[in-house]
């Protein structure tokens, strides 16, 4: 009786969820969280996330300095703060304390602050910690002895980017070692300030020319997982994605993507590449192309929509980074800015 009983209700369920499934595209809710986040009166926090190219996928006859309008145009937003696709030193630090899950994301994404660390006497957490410390104090005219000092504890902090900054706010003839920063310190941001690279070229430039201290960090692979060991199981993995990235639209962007890098040098090239980059055809067709193309391969396995699942989940939390933070702190996010 209890075995039947159980059978009923299975069977009920299985047809709820049929007519749910059913009229799941017909469904329309009725509340509107979006139209809830700015009371009445007051302004919405302004954020630019600027799609950007890998500068290091250039052509090596690329002149940095075609940057220069894209940069004018930036500047001319006035973002107070300004954010990059870069893993902080922070989550590196804990990254490396899961080893069996994270080490390959730590290899390719983390540079290893050890040496900066020594020299300074400051571990990550202690280094994170000192840059708040003196940024809360941070003087209206810092020294070059004091920039010089916030560069070592950025450096020894995992925070590169940040650590360009004040190397570049720097006069040229006070880029040297001393005050905490050593010959290797000054040799790891001279390659920085010419490495080609988004990071380096754009945003820390941006940065400094604002007047800013600092970047900031906020990408997140806290989602990752190493590769899986069954060679058969990654082998179906990426045939289904390849497979699915083999499309019209996909096509399509590689050749605008190609005709744009060749047009690179005229006049306007790069701000035409940054246009189409940045419009809602381009992401449109990323979407066609990449994402949806990914949502709709046919794997049993659900290939597609685990690939797209860690994007979902990593750009979530790449979110809650770089809004999340408290107010009011010397660290804290100010209400406009730029990504």
């Amino acid at each position: 009786m209890r075995f039947q009983l159980r059978l009923l209700i299975a069977s009920v369920g299985a047809l709820a969820l049929v007519a749910g499934a059913a009229q799941a595209q017909d469904y329309r809710p009725s509340f509107h969280p979006d139209t809830l986040k700015v009371p009445a009166g007051r302004k919405a926090n302004e954020v630019m996330v600027l799609g950007t190219t890998h500068l290091s996928g250039l052509p090596k006859t690329f002149d940095m300095g075609l940057l220069a309008p894209l940069l004018d145009r930036l500047a001319t937003w006035k973002p107070e703060g300004v954010a990059t696709e870069d893993l902080s030193g922070m989550q590196c630090d804990a990254l490396r304390r899961y080893p069996s899950r994270y080490a390959e994301t730590v290899k390719t994404y983390c540079a290893d602050p050890s040496v900066a660390g020594a020299a300074v006497g400051l571990d990550v957490p202690a280094a994170n910690a000192e840059a708040e410390r003196l940024l809360a104090a941070w003087p209206a005219t810092p020294t070059a002895a004091q920039r010089r000092r916030l560069a070592a504890v950025f450096l020894a902090a995992g925070e590169r980017g940040s650590a360009l900054v004040q190397w570049l706010r720097l006069p040229e003839a006070e880029r040297k070692a001393a005050d905490g920063l050593t010959d290797a310190m000054v040799e790891t941001l001279e390659k920085r300030r010419v490495r080609r690279n988004e990071t380096d070229q754009i945003a820390a430039v941006l940065a400094a020319r604002l007047g800013h201290e600092r970047l900031w960090s906020v990408d997140d692979h806290t989602a990752d997982w190493p590769e899986p060991t069954d060679a058969a199981a990654l082998k179906a993995f990426e045939a289904a994605i390849m497979t699915a990235w083999d499309n019209p639209v996909s096509h399509a962007r590689r050749a605008q993507d190609q005709a744009l890098t060749a047009d690179l040098s005229k006049p306007d090239g790069v701000l035409n590449l940054y246009r189409a980059y940045n419009s809602a055809e381009a992401q449109m067709m990323a979407y066609k192309g990449d994402f949806g193309a990914a949502l709709a391969e046919p794997s049993p396995e659900g290939f597609g929509r685990r690939y797209v699942g860690y994007w979902e989940t990593r750009n979530l939390r790449m979110v809650f980074r770089f809004l999340g933070r408290p107010p009011g702190a010397a660290m804290g996010l100010p209400p406009q800015a730029g990504v």
